[in-house]
C-alpha cells in the first residue's frame, strides 16, 4: 500500500474526528429510558446507578420511565433516537431476550437495533409459595403439584417470571394453571390472599416473605442472595438450575460512535465498583458485573438463544 499525502491526511482527519466526538460528548442532558414503571424495584435502582455517571460526564442524566409492551415501548423510543449518546436504554432480559420470541412479528432485533454499552447486573428472583401450599422445600413443591395435576396455579407479573415458572414446570413435569398479571404489584393481592399458590417473583415480595405471609423456597442464582441468606439456590435445593438469567444492561441506539460507547462503558464500570452503587444494589438484590461492550454483545446473543429455546420448550404461545 502506497502512503500518499492525501491518504495520510484522511486518516489524520478520521482520528481527529473520533477524538473530537468523545471530547465534545455530552453536549446536553442525557435521557435514560427505563421500560418499567417509576418507583422502586431493581430496574429503577439500576437507573439511579446510571444517573451517578452525571458527575463525570458533566451533564444531568434524566430517567424516563416508559413501561408497557414488555419493554417494546421504551425500546422503540431509543431505536428512533439520534445515535449520538444522548438517549440510552436501561434494558432488561424482558426486552432483549424474551420479547423477540414472544411475538409473531417482533418489533425489533435486539442484536442489530442497539449498540451495547455495558452490563449492569443480575437481578434476584425467588421461587415463592403461599403458606396454604405446605411446601417447605423445592422438592416438597414438586411432589405436591405432581400428585394433584391441574389443582394449583402460578402467577406471573412479567416476562421473566412467566418464562422462568413455565420452564421450571416443564423441567419437572408439573401441571399448573398460569394466571398472568400486569406487573408484580398487580399479582400481589391474589398471591398474598392465596388465590394463586406459587410464582417466581422479584424483591418486591421481600416484605411479605420476612413477615411470614409468603415463603421463599430457592433463588435461581449461582450463589445465595445476601437479602435471603437462609434461602438456598436451586442447586443447593437439589434440583437442576434454570438456564435463564434475569439481568439489566445499558444500551444506545445502533450506529452510536464507538468512542462514545467506549466512554460510557468506562464510566459505567467505574460506577459499578463504587461503594454507593453496591449499597444500592444490595438493597434491591442486584448483583453487579462489569463487561466490555463486546462482552455484552455476546451476552445478548447467548441469552437470546437460551430464552428462545426455553420459550419453545415450555410451549409458551406467541402473541
Amino acid at each position: 500500500m502506497r502512503w500518499t499525502a492525501g491518504l495520510i491526511a484522511s486518516i489524520v482527519m478520521l482520528l481527529l474526528g473520533a477524538a473530537g466526538a468523545e471530547a465534545q460528548y455530552p453536549t446536553r442532558p442525557i435521557r435514560a429510558v427505563v421500560p418499567f414503571p417509576g418507583g422502586g424495584g431493581p430496574m429503577n435502582i439500576a437507573g439511579r446507578v446510571v444517573q451517578t455517571m452525571n458527575t463525570v460526564l458533566g451533564q444531568p442524566i434524566v430517567l424516563d420511565n416508559r413501561p408497557g409492551a414488555d419493554g417494546a415501548i421504551g425500546a422503540d423510543i431509543v431505536i428512533k433516537s439520534a445515535p449520538d449518546g444522548h438517549t440510552l436504554f436501561i434494558a432488561s432480559n424482558s426486552a432483549m431476550s424474551g420479547l423477540p420470541h414472544l411475538r409473531k412479528n417482533p418489533p425489533y432485533d435486539p442484536v442489530t437495533a442497539f449498540a451495547p454499552v455495558g452490563f449492569i447486573g443480575r437481578i434476584t428472583f425467588m421461587l415463592i409459595v403461599h403458606p396454604t401450599l405446605p411446601a417447605k422445600s423445592v422438592g416438597d413443591l414438586i411432589k405436591q403439584v405432581r400428585v394433584a395435576p391441574g389443582k394449583f396455579s402460578y402467577a406471573s407479573g412479567n416476562v421473566s417470571g412467566m418464562v422462568m415458572m413455565a420452564t421450571f414446570a416443564k423441567m419437572h413435569g408439573l401441571d399448573m394453571l398460569h394466571v398472568p398479571y400486569k406487573g408484580d404489584a398487580a399479582a400481589l393481592a391474589d398471591f398474598g390472599a392465596g388465590r394463586v399458590q406459587t410464582m417466581f417473583g422479584a424483591t418486591g415480595f421481600l416484605g411479605l416473605i420476612r413477615d411470614g405471609r409468603l415463603r421463599a423456597l430457592a433463588v435461581p442464582l449461582p450463589k445465595r442472595s445476601p437479602l435471603l441468606p437462609d434461602v438456598p439456590t436451586l442447586e443447593e435445593a437439589g434440583v437442576a438450575p434454570i438456564p435463564l438469567q434475569v439481568w439489566a444492561g445499558l444500551f444506545a441506539p445502533a450506529r452510536t460512535p464507538k468512542e462514545i460507547v467506549a466512554r460510557l462503558n468506562r464510566e459505567l464500570n467505574t460506577v459499578l465498583r463504587s461503594t454507593d452503587a453496591r449499597m444500592l444494589f444490595d438493597r434491591e438484590g442486584l448483583v453487579p458485573q462489569e463487561m466490555t461492550s463486546d462482552e455484552l454483545a455476546a451476552h445478548v446473543k447467548t441469552q437470546l438463544d437460551v430464552w428462545g429455546r426455553a420459550i419453545r420448550d415450555a410451549g409458551i404461545p406467541q402473541d
